[in-house]
């Protein structure tokens, strides 16, 4: 029987009861996406999921947006399936921290929110742990519907009439990934620097969210400098340690999140002693609004 256990008041649950591995009843489901919207970080342990298993489940919430990396080698064929991974898809062994993939992902360890750099930002990700290091390598999760209430009204006022602009590049960049070098050219070409909103509202909740993080260099109408420390200080307000959760992978766990109701990161693990391998799904919006 399916059972949904409160890890973090108002942000994060743990729901048991069910198996990915089949389709779920229409009240699973709706329960699911009850404690989605009303918590936005919902952890499913113990879901030895295939990628097919873990595509159909993520489709009920909406469409599948494909992987940015799409277009390179790759441990998976699908291209909605994002390969978050240490291990080398040639040799099978451990990568090189040097290595492209691994520069490429280091900046997975800032705060952001997923596809905030697509013209269509992504609703929520689902995130499978299928090999997970026994010691570090935790998801941080921020609650930014929180950060939002703890604004006084005269913030909150400025800042829903603000849009930031926000890129891969701009982020990847700050890690020290060479963009202009490593970006195939076709990679450019779909993401180029996308405006957002700053806030964003769950259409079903009605709860607002700030919408920042590591993507996002520059206000519109402001000097980018003057924007970027704006933005700066809301991600170092909305990651208080008061907001945040920390989840410590077990193998199978599978965690879903709300991109437009939260900031996430990844945490160091020794990636020369331990492999690591994830696989995302991800939906696209819209699912929310500009407040």
């Amino acid at each position: 029987m399916l059972n949904i256990q409160v890890l973090r008041t108002g942000f994060v649950a743990r729901v048991t009861g069910i198996d990915l591995r089949h389709p779920l009843s229409e009240n699973e489901f709706m329960a699911i996406r009850e404690a989605f919207d009303q918590y936005a970080v919902v952890v499913i342990p113990n879901q030895p999921v295939t990628d097919e298993q873990q595509i159909a489940f993520s489709e009920r919430f909406g469409v599948l947006e494909p992987s940015v990396r799409r277009h390179r080698k790759r441990n998976v064929e699908n291209a909605h399936v994002s390969d978050l991974t240490n291990v080398d898809p040639k040799t099978g062994g451990l990568l090189a921290d040097n290595s492209e993939s691994m520069s490429y992902y280091l900046s997975n360890q800032l705060w952001h929110s997923d596809s905030s750099f697509k013209k269509i930002s992504a609703q929520a990700s689902l995130l499978s742990g299928r090999e997970v290091p026994p010691e570090g390598a935790q998801t941080e999760f921020a609650d930014t519907r929180a950060a939002w209430e703890s604004l006084p009204p005269d913030r909150q006022a400025w800042l829903a009439k603000q849009t930031a602009m926000h890129s891969l590049a701009h982020s990847r960049g700050l890690m020290g990934y060479d963009t202009g070098k490593e970006f195939f050219e076709i990679e450019k070409k779909e993401m180029p620097p996308v405006p957002q909103p700053m806030i964003h509202e769950n259409l079903r909740t009605g709860r607002k969210a700030l919408y920042v993080g590591s993507h996002a260099f520059s206000i519109v109408g402001m000097a980018d400098a003057d924007g970027l420390t704006i933005i700066e200080g809301l991600v170092t307000h909305a990651t208080q340690p008061k907001f945040v959760y920390s989840h410590q992978w077990q193998q199978n766990d599978l965690v879903m999140w709300d991109n437009r109701a939260s900031l996430h990161r990844g945490r160091p693990w020794d990636t020369q002693l331990y492999r690591r391998v994830m696989r995302r799904t991800t939906i696209a919006g819209p699912e929310s609004e500009a407040a």
